[in-house]
């Protein structure tokens, strides 16, 4: 099969497509035909620097949706030919970029019938991303205020959508070309960060997410009312939990994990027309190079997408 390898870390150029053997699901396996794969920020940041994976070479991808082409002893959940959407197991699953994969049976959930391959291969990682911290950790309530860092980002405008589907007023960080952008997705409110201290803007807030630098995590818990919850989506220092609850606040790091119960609450919403992925760039698996370079200038909104020959991505 034909795969977008690594051998060494470096720039997009290092990423080369390579003939590789076919994998084999093995008990609780799927092996799944990939039709599309998102491309998310920890892609290209595995490209250039080990982070968790130190091997090479190095197929990325984590996000998946294509159809079942065999399963291993034991899977009950799905047959050949299903079509199914999925995160493989983070951060050592990896290898979506490619035109087979297996993971875990219960990493995937069916693909709603009314999503293209490309919606649903967008979505995996960064909903799941999102859910956790808006449904799991934060456990969102309908009246309460959430603010949203990054908010036209792969994870922020999804998370802005489960937000707005739990009933919360939701306040949302972006420059300002993508306001319009966020309003049209539900944003009660929107903060430019170039101009504008957000700090300043709002206060009172009950949950933020935040997926950027440890700066705005710790100004953020300025605006929190008491028993208020920060979830950030990097690593904290170890003594930044007890500093938050020294405030009156809670303050937890989330890492995505695979999850089937999770992926089928993300599926019902895409198919209740309540969450769907903005797709800023798609392209072919072959150009996975011109996909990441995309990504790295910092300035999309919503997710790039790899397709992959040999079926439609679409209905």
């Amino acid at each position: 099969m034909r795969a977008i390898s690594q051998d060494t870390l470096g720039t997009p150029d290092v990423l080369k497509e390579v003939v590789v053997p076919r994998p084999t699901p093995g008990p609780s396996q799927i092996l799944v035909a990939v039709r599309a794969a998102g491309v998310n920020p920890t892609d290209w940041k595995h490209r250039s620097s080990p982070l968790f994976l130190d091997r090479l070479p190095l197929v990325l991808g984590w996000d998946v949706s294509g159809v079942v082409e065999s399963v291993g002893f034991g899977v009950t959940l799905f047959k050949p030919g299903d079509e199914v959407f999925g995160m493989l197991p983070y951060p050592y699953g990896v290898g979506s970029h490619a035109e087979y994969v297996t993971g875990p049976a219960r990493a995937f959930a069916h693909k709603p019938a009314g999503l293209d391959h490309v919606q649903a291969g967008a979505l995996p990682l960064a909903a799941l991303t999102a859910y956790q911290a808006v449904v799991d950790t934060a456990q969102v309530r309908p009246g309460q205020r959430v603010l949203i860092h990054a908010a036209a980002g792969g994870v922020g405008h999804l998370a802005v959508q489960i937000a707005k589907a739990r009933g919360a007023y939701v306040i949302g960080t972006a420059s300002a070309p993508k306001h319009e952008f966020l309003r049209s997705l539900g944003a009660d409110e929107v903060i430019d960060y170039r101009t504008t201290d957000f700090t300043e803007a709002v206060q009172d807030v009950d949950v933020v997410v935040d997926p950027l630098s440890a700066d705005t995590r710790i100004r953020s818990l300025d605006v929190l009312r008491p028993g208020g919850m920060l979830v950030s989506l990097r690593p904290v220092d170890p003594d930044e939990p007890a500093r938050a609850a020294a405030r009156g606040v809670r303050l937890e790091a989330l890492l995505v994990e695979a999850d089937h119960a999770g992926m089928n609450a993300v599926a019902a919403l895409a198919a209740s027309g309540a969450l769907r992925a903005h797709i800023e760039a798609v392209f072919p698996l072959a150009e996975a190079a011109k996909a990441h370079a995309l990504g790295e200038t910092d300035r999309t909104s919503g997710k790039i997408v790899l397709t992959v020959d040999g079926g439609p991505t679409g209905e």
